[in-house]
């Protein structure tokens, strides 16, 4: 047990979902700490679900509800830099619950500022990685803010302790022993983790699945689709421009009904240990896609090169809660500068699951046919090239000849 000094609160801004956690975690805060509990929803793209937060953060103790749509900001000052750096951990994973911390964590932050609060708390666990991505966002901010992190302090072990003090408290939830795993919903992605999903051999079930239709139920026709990218980002999809949020939520419904953007992870946390999410990232997919499509014309070789040297690098900042670390943050201005020169128009086929490159054009294109084309032209001597390998090979010659008078001297 902390001492009264420590545990001495006014006010508390919490990190309101409305799941199982964050419902218990009103009531636990004012009996625990004795503090007035502000509850703060982010709004980055849940849908429906955020309709009824405020009445029902209301009814479970919290004294104000601020409600803060950041869609747009999610997506144009977070989603897109990072798909200009092409981050993807692990090779699979998209980061769509990653990204979306450090702005839940900056609005909470004005939240802490507008209601003068001394302390922030949130529902994540001691296991799991967003402990470490809301924290690290908020120390950043405010070094000297207070975290209470309840699942690392209170003597409830599980979901179903949870289960049991909200049954005990009246207060309402939605998860069930039924239906056990967490889901966690943006704009980018929609998350499943626990529960019936950490049994590594079992297949997700298709009635878990929100953004998306499996690849056997999507259409028998294709889909055909165009993007125009301005400086590395998607502005038009079809020739109508629209904001951030806007493209990639129609993108979400149309690569959805496509069955495009599932990925099953076993990913490594940032607290050591291994953990399984099934990822639905419909939206995003493609736009991974058709952007490398758009940087394959316009993109120099060499500084594509330097760029995708810091892609894992980039991932893991994301994915371990570096978003606003001077490093992520100089990685940024190296990916930005790269991808300045990335405008142009991608041709997409979606069907069944895949993403298809139709057709690309650029105004920026490096690609020129009179080079490339195996017809006779007037703008490359093809005898060029003697010169050229036969320097490029000369280190390789070199390390020929001098192996074959090392194993003559053994002898």
């Amino acid at each position: 047990m902390k001492n009264k000094v420590e545990k001495k609160v006014k006010r508390a801004v919490l990190a309101y979902s409305g799941g199982l956690d964050t419902s218990v975690i009103i009531q636990w805060l004012k009996e625990e700490y004795g503090c007035d509990v502000v509850a703060y929803v982010a709004d980055v793209g849940q849908g429906a679900e955020i309709k009824p937060l405020k009445k029902k953060a209301l009814k479970s103790g919290a004294s104000k509800v601020f409600i803060k749509d950041l869609k747009e900001e999610f997506v144009r000052d977070f989603v897109f830099p990072m798909l200009r750096a092409g981050a993807i951990y692990e090779g699979n994973y998209m980061l769509g619950t990653a990204i979306a911390r450090p702005i839940i964590a900056k609005a909470q932050m004005e939240v802490v500022r507008a209601t003068r609060a001394d302390a922030v708390s949130h529902g994540a666990t001691g296991k799991g990685n967003d402990q470490v991505r809301f924290e690290l966002a908020c120390y950043s901010i405010d070094p000297h803010i207070k975290v209470i992190a309840p699942w690392r302090e209170w003597d409830l072990k599980s979901r179903s302790d949870l289960l049991r003090y909200a049954k005990k408290h009246k207060i309402d939830v939605t998860v069930s022993k039924k239906k056990p795993y967490s889901i966690d919903r943006n704009l980018l992605h929609t998350s499943f983790e626990g529960g019936i999903l950490e049994d590594t051999w079992k297949t997700p079930k298709e009635d878990m699945f929100l953004m998306t239709v499996s690849p056997e139920k999507a259409p028998n026709r294709p889909t055909y689709i165009e993007l125009d990218y301005e400086n590395g980002d998607p502005v038009r999809l079809n020739g109508k421009k629209m904001t951030p949020a806007k493209l990639l939520a129609k993108l979400n419904d149309i690569a959805g009904r496509n069955g495009i953007g599932r990925a099953d992870c076993v990913e490594s946390r940032v607290v050591g240990m291994k953990s399984r999410g099934i990822y639905e990232t419909p939206g995003g997919t493609v736009l991974h896609e058709a952007r490398r499509a758009v940087e394959a014309l316009t993109m120099d070789r060499e500084v594509m090169k330097v760029r995708d040297g810091v892609m894992a690098r980039y991932a893991e900042l994301v994915y371990y809660g570096y978003w606003f670390a001077p490093e992520r943050v100089a990685l940024q201005k190296l990916v930005d500068e790269a991808t300045s020169c990335v405008h142009g128009t991608v041709k997409l086929k979606l069907y069944k699951g895949n993403v298809i490159i139709a057709g690309r054009k650029s105004d920026n294109s490096l690609y020129h046919p009179d080079f490339a084309t195996f017809e006779e032209d007037t703008v490359y001597d093809q005898r060029d090239a003697e010169g050229f390998i036969k320097i490029s090979a000369l280190r390789l010659k070199i390390r020929s000849m001098m192996e074959t008078q090392w194993k003559g001297s053994k002898k």
